[in-house]
């Protein structure tokens, strides 16, 4: 006796011993345990073989009961002429080639209605005979319908409606509204499964586009991360080499000051001064990697808030109406908040007058004992469709993000859009 067992066949017999040595290891690697499997992978198992193989299975059924039914029902009304060694076998025959629809599902359907047609010719109640065969015929015309290459689901219009009038014709009871009947509901059977294709198919195509979107959208997003980030370093570089080059210096003159026995003053001042200048050398080529091709080494200063009020008036100038509003005592802010600041202003402002058609924005800078707040508010919808989906905000982020801060940006409740940043500044020693 032979029993199905996953990639191979086990044996069964007297001799288990030797029958066991025929069983794959690849069985039991499938297995939580040793030599079973639980009751719920079995279930689960023959789910997944129900759902790929249910049409096969009925294919199998369906030609056992029609040459079944042709055996026992010989002398019934309208029974095949034909000897029943010929008939059953041939009424099965119509049937099996649905096995193979998932390798050639178009020479399955096809085959299903030649068959018909040719032994119509043979004996003309063969094929109407039985359900089962009738049900073959249904199935067929659905898969000739569902192809998804729209040529040869055509081609199956065909084969399926001359099919059945030639089934129709050699039936010897039939009549002319028969023939009309018979080729429309077969091929309303086909356009169906064709109209279900075209279906599926628009609605994988959609899905195909959104992910195409989304995938689009993630790697755009990742691109403005990695060249803010870039942005970042280089104004950092600015920043920070100006303050080591400031601090090299000072050594140097200071060194330059020592009296002639101060050896050990000066050689501590000569070794920051090295250090100073080393730095000052990787920093260059730390930044010469990240500055784009194209970038040119920027000559001015890195901006900060005492800046921002002729930002404002460049605003103003371009046709935006803007208040500024300063809170609290202006301090010293470290170089890279007082840069962030700056940037979130200019973020701000670039929204509101070119992404939001805003016509009044007001800026407010608050200093408070721990830290700034900036905030950019506008009367208009919001960066929807900023720097290409609000991708200048993902910079500010990231920026603020780097020191420590809280940033949020959306609709306001009165109307308009908000942008604040607020950056912690410890206090100095």
């Amino acid at each position: 006796m032979v029993v199905p067992g996953g990639a191979g066949s086990v044996h069964t017999g007297p001799d288990s011993r030797s029958s066991s040595r025929m069983i794959p290891h690849s069985f039991f690697r499938m297995t939580p345990g040793p030599q079973r499997m639980s009751y719920a992978q079995r279930m689960q198992r023959l789910r997944s073989f129900v759902r790929g193989y249910w049409l096969e299975a009925a294919a199998v059924v369906a030609a056992i009961d029609a040459a079944l039914e042709i055996t026992l029902r010989r002398d019934g009304a309208g029974a095949p002429e034909t000897a029943a060694w010929f008939a059953a076998p041939a009424a099965a025959l119509l049937v099996l080639p649905l096995l193979v629809r998932q390798r050639w599902p178009f020479a399955a359907g096809a085959s299903v209605w030649v068959l018909a047609a040719a032994l119509s010719f043979v004996d003309g109640r063969l094929v109407v005979f039985t359900l089962s065969v009738f049900a073959a015929g249904i199935a067929a015309s659905f898969l000739l319908g569902n192809l998804p290459d729209p040529t040869q689901a055509r081609a199956g219009l065909l084969l399926v409606a001359g099919g059945a009038l030639t089934v129709a014709f050699n039936e010897p009871s039939s009549s002319a509204g028969s023939y009309v009947f018979t080729t429309g509901l077969f091929s309303m059977v086909w356009l169906a499964g064709f109209a279900l294709q075209r279906r599926g198919a628009r609605a994988e195509a959609a899905e195909t586009r959104a992910a195409d979107l989304a995938r689009g959208r993630e790697e755009a997003t990742r691109a403005a991360i990695a060249e803010e980030r870039a942005r970042i370093a280089r104004e950092l570089h600015d920043v920070l080499g100006h303050s080591v080059s400031v601090m090299t210096i000072q050594a140097s003159a200071v060194r330059r000051l020592l009296a002639p026995e101060q050896t050990r003053e000066r050689d501590a001042l000569l070794a920051v001064e090295q250090t100073g200048r080393e730095a000052l050398a990787e920093m260059r080529r730390l930044v010469g990697i990240l500055r784009l091709i194209d970038d040119a080494p920027e000559l001015e200063p890195q901006p900060g808030l005492g800046q921002v009020a002729k930002l404002v008036e460049q605003a103003r100038e371009l046709g935006l109406a803007v208040d500024l509003h300063v809170e609290g005592k202006p301090v010293p802010l470290p170089p890279g908040v007082d840069l962030t600041a700056y940037r979130v202003v200019q973020e701000g402002l670039t929204n509101a007058r070119k992404h939001a058609n805003a016509k009044h924005t007001e800026v407010h800078l608050r200093y408070e004992p721990g830290g700034i707040e900036v905030e950019v508010c506008d009367d208009g919808r919001g960066p929807a469709a900023a720097n290409g989906g609000g991708q200048g905000l993902l910079g500010m982020r990231e920026r603020v993000t780097i020191y420590g801060g809280e940033i949020e940006a959306g609709p306001r409740p009165e109307g308009g859009y908000r942008l604040r940043a607020r950056l912690p500044v410890q206090a100095p020693a």
